[in-house]
C-alpha cells in the first residue's frame, strides 16, 4: 500500500482541492442515480420514437434531465481548463504560495507535473464515467428531437471525445496560468480558448469524413437519407450533373415539385452521414485534440523551464 500513497507534490495538490475532487464522484453518483430512476419512471420505449408521449411524464421528465446534462457536458471542458487556470496555477503564482512547495525539494516541473497529472487523471475518469451514464439515458431517447447522435450537445457528451477536450481544458489551463499569473482573467482566458476550440472543430468535425449521396429522378419521390443519418445537404440536379438549390424551382414556379424547363433538372440529391461515421468521427477528433493538448502541455513544460517561475 505504501506504494501507492501519494508522496511530494502529488500529495499536496490532492489535499489542497480535495473537495472539488470529491466533487467528480459525487457528481457521477447523483447523475447515475438520477438517470436510473428516471428510466424506472419513464418504462419501456414507445414506438414512435420522434415524438414525445404527452402522457409519460417519465419521459418527458427524462428528456428535460438529459437536455441539463448535454449542456452540463458540452461546458464540462471550459470548467475543467478554468479550474486548472485559476485554482492550481495561476492562485498559486499570484500569491506566491508556490515558493513552499520549492523549499520541500520540489522542482519547478515537478510542482507543475503534480498539478496537471492529478488534474488530467481525475478530469479523464470522470469524464469517462459521465459519459457513460449519459448513454445510459441517452439510448432511451435517441433519435427523438435534439437527441440524434449527430446533435451538438450529445455528440460531445456521449463519446471519447469528451475526454480529449477535458484533457485540453487541462493542457490549456496549465499554459495560461503561468501565462497569466491573474486567477480571474486566467480562468476567463481559458474558458474562452476552450470554448472556441470546440466550436472549432464543432464546425469542422463533418469534413472529417467524405459524405455519402443518395440521387432519384425529378419529378418524384425526394432521394431520404436513411432513418438514421445526419443530412448534410440536398438540392436539384441539371443534365449536365450541376446542382442546384431545391428553392431555385420553387423561387419562380412556387411549386416544389415544378421547374421551368430552361433549368433543365433532372434528378435530386442528399447529402448525408451515416450512423456508422459517428465512432471513426469520435476517434478521428478526438486524436487531433489529443495532439493539441500534448502541443500545449509541451509549451507549459516549456515555459516553466525558461521562467523557471
Amino acid at each position: 500500500m505504501s506504494a501507492l500513497t501519494l508522496k511530494g507534490p502529488y500529495w499536496v495538490t490532492v489535499r489542497q482541492h480535495r473537495l472539488t475532487l470529491w466533487a467528480v464522484p459525487a457528481l457521477v453518483v447523483l447523475g447515475l442515480a438520477s438517470v436510473v430512476a428516471l428510466r424506472a419512471w419513464a418504462g419501456d420505449p414507445d414506438p414512435g420514437r420522434m415524438t414525445v408521449p404527452s402522457s409519460n411524464h417519465g419521459f418527458t421528465a427524462l428528456r428535460l434531465f438529459m437536455e441539463a446534462a448535454s449542456t452540463g457536458l458540452l461546458f464540462l471542458p471550459l470548467l475543467v481548463g478554468a479550474f486548472v487556470a485559476g485554482p492550481m496555477t495561476a492562485r498559486e503564482l499570484e500569491s506566491g504560495t508556490w515558493r513552499l512547495a520549492l523549499t520541500q525539494s520540489s522542482s519547478p516541473r515537478a510542482w507543475l507535473g503534480a498539478k496537471v497529472l492529478v488534474a488530467a487523471a481525475v478530469s479523464a475518469l470522470g469524464a469517462a464515467a459521465l459519459a457513460a451514464v449519459y448513454r445510459l439515458g441517452w439510448v432511451r431517447i435517441s433519435g427523438t428531437y435534439q437527441f440524434h447522435w449527430a446533435d451538438r450537445g450529445t455528440y460531445e457528451a456521449s463519446g471519447p471525445v469528451l475526454i480529449g477536450y477535458c484533457l485540453l481544458g487541462v493542457a490549456l489551463g496549465a499554459l495560461a496560468g503561468q501565462l497569466v499569473r491573474r486567477t480571474l482573467l486566467a480562468m476567463s482566458v481559458t474558458g474562452l480558448l476552450t470554448g472556441l476550440v470546440l466550436l472549432g472543430l464543432g464546425a469542422l468535425r463533418w469534413s472529417i469524413l467524405p459524405v455519402e449521396t443518395n440521387t432519384a429522378p425529378f419529378p418524384g419521390r425526394p432521394a431520404f437519407p436513411p432513418h438514421s443519418a445526419f443530412m448534410t445537404d440536398s438540392g436539384l440536379l441539371t443534365a449536365t450533373g450541376e446542382r442546384v438549390p431545391r428553392a431555385a424551382c420553387f423561387a419562380r414556379t412556387h411549386d416544389m415539385s415544378v421547374c421551368p424547363a430552361d433549368m433543365n433538372i433532372t434528378g435530386q440529391y442528399t447529402e448525408f452521414h451515416p450512423a456508422s461515421h459517428y465512432w471513426p468521427t469520435q476517434l478521428i477528433e478526438t486524436s487531433l485534440v489529443l495532439v493539441l493538448a500534448a502541443g500545449l502541455l509541451y509549451a507549459a513544460f516549456r515555459v516553466v523551464r525558461a521562467r523557471r517561475i
